[in-house]
């Protein structure tokens, strides 16, 4: 898929996901602007701020799409470089690809992949430690601009992203729907610091059990609970006076970042979200989860059984 095939991008100026954050600090005491708000819609938090949730899908796009330029780098400053460790770990452990002749490639969702941070390491792990280069890896985000740069970096990295046999493609899809994606089709489904995002993250886990297949699996990184309380209290005050900081420095846009900080605090512990995994249907890997580097951030994994 070409740049023009990533569907209609939204060309925002580099305040507007700033903008839209400091709209919501006019929200009434429930946090919902009343003119946003249809009578009786339910509601769902955007960072701190509680929003309608038919609001919150398009706020997340806004924020994303502002930061998509400087989102690698952001995270490279932002955790000092470990989130690399992270991602390399969480694929390695995965360990895409065919595991001999015996066996047939694999068709991978990386949902909310934006950028192909993992995707691309996905086919590298397939084609480099299994010998496979036929495993193909389909990138999924609704954020236009993340898919718009994805493209770019397949090309500048010699991947095609057009035609049946492609190695990667990008499609804009809503990630707890997945429309156009067929039931029982995906061998690995992954997301990786994206499903705190979601507006409903049960019926995204429920979307992921429909389009993988009999013992595909689940996977996801994502920010999560230190398990200390001295390093959580370092951990805290780092993220809100820091990253923000950094985030206005680099980016230009202190609001969307502290948007982010505020979204990790508001995501479930390992162990609810584990319970969440396992509640959508699939069986978990041990307990549900492994934490890395001290509970900063943990791999969830479970089986389509």
């Amino acid at each position: 898929m070409s740049v023009r095939g990533v569907g209609r991008v939204l060309r925002l100026r580099p305040t507007r996901a700033s903008a839209l954050l400091q709209q919501s600090r006019c929200f009434s005491s429930s946090g919902v602007r009343p003119q946003d708000q249809k009578a009786g819609e339910p509601t769902t938090h955007f960072g701190f701020q509680n929003v309608a949730e038919s609001m919150k899908e398009s706020k997340v796009r806004d924020v994303f799409n502002s930061v998509a330029k400087n989102y690698d780098t952001m995270n490279d400053v932002m955790s000092f470089g470990i989130h690399r460790i992270w991602k390399d770990q969480f694929v390695q452990q995965l360990n895409p690809g065919k595991k001999s002749i015996f066996s047939e490639p694999m068709t991978i969702l990386d949902l909310a992949g934006g950028t192909g941070d993992i995707a691309f390491r996905m086919l590298d792990h397939a084609r480099t430690v299994n010998g496979d280069p036929e495993t193909k890896v389909k990138v999924v985000d609704i954020n236009e601009e993340m898919l718009k740069e994805g493209v770019r970096r397949a090309h500048t990295l010699g991947y095609r992203t057009e035609g049946e046999d492609a190695p990667i493609s990008f499609l804009v899809q809503n990630g707890e729907t997945l429309e156009a994606i067929p039931d029982n089709s995906i061998d690995l489904l992954t997301i990786a610091f994206g499903i705190r995002n979601f507006t409903n993250k049960e019926k995204a886990l429920s979307t992921a059990h429909r389009v993988l297949k009999k013992g595909g699996v689940f996977s996801c990184l994502e920010f999560s609970k230190v398990d200390n309380f001295v390093l959580d209290q370092i951990y805290r005050r780092y993220s809100f006076s820091v990253i923000p900081m950094m985030g206005q420095l680099i980016a230009g846009d202190r609001d969307s970042y502290q948007y982010l900080v505020e979204s990790i605090i508001k995501f479930p512990s390992q162990k609810d979200f584990a319970g969440m995994i396992r509640d959508a249907g699939f069986q978990l890997a041990g307990k549900g989860w492994q934490d890395l580097t001290f509970g900063v951030a943990a791999i969830h994994t479970g089986v389509k059984l």
